[in-house]
């Protein structure tokens, strides 16, 4: 879902850039704050798994070519905040050197993979686990919420397109809603897996799960 450069308008990129460097800013104070030297280098170990998830994309007809994101992994793995910060860097380094997105849109990407994706997973995923309590909630949660959080954030990208004239509404919903429910299914039963094979082997890697 990364967006190229000349597919929004630029009322529409320039004011999600603005939005996004606000929100990065607060996010690496977040960190920069709280963060300790166990954290470091699971943030580097898990931005440098989603870079390369992120490079399995699949061309869609009418729109981006879609891929697995991995935001949902990183929040539930790091914390939100991480997350946002991770996310940020591995699509900032997708879109200098191979031009994975565009410059210019990069603040869209982040918006919509990185903060939308991010928060809107993290606390489906907090919801859920109130629902339904244990490990189950957990390792069900991670399914439910990288799902959910791949149809959110592909509905920003669709109102986006929509809003600059980029793609008829009657095109770009139906193809990204369609494939993205096949491609959230699946990144949600790879992060449920993760997240339950770490729940067994470090309990403590996971954010905010009780021992």
């Amino acid at each position: 879902m990364h967006l190229p450069d000349g597919v929004l308008d630029a009322k529409i990129w320039a004011s999600l850039d603005v939005v996004t460097a606000g929100a990065v800013g607060v996010a690496i104070r977040k960190v920069s704050r709280k963060v300790d030297q166990r954290q470091i280098p699971m943030m580097g170990v898990m931005a440098a798994f989603i870079f390369a998830a992120q490079l399995m994309n699949i061309p869609t007809p009418g729109g981006p070519p879609v891929h697995l994101v991995g935001a949902v992994l990183a929040a539930i793995l790091l914390g939100p905040w991480e997350a946002v910060v991770v996310m940020t860097a591995v699509m900032s380094v997708q879109a200098l050197l191979l031009q994975d997105g565009g410059l210019l849109a990069l603040g869209a990407n982040v918006f919509n993979i990185g903060i939308v994706g991010t928060f809107a997973g993290y606390y489906i995923y907090r919801g859920w686990r109130r629902l339904v309590s244990g490990d189950r909630g957990i390792v069900s949660g991670a399914f439910v919420a990288s799902w959910l959080a791949i149809l959110l954030s592909t509905g920003f990208v669709a109102a986006e397109m929509i809003a600059s004239g980029a793609t008829p509404a009657r095109i770009v919903l139906p193809v990204l809603g369609i494939t993205n429910l096949f491609v959230g299914a699946i990144e949600g039963l790879i992060v449920a897996g993760i997240v339950g094979f770490v729940l067994r082997v470090r309990r403590d890697l996971v954010y905010d799960a009780k021992p």
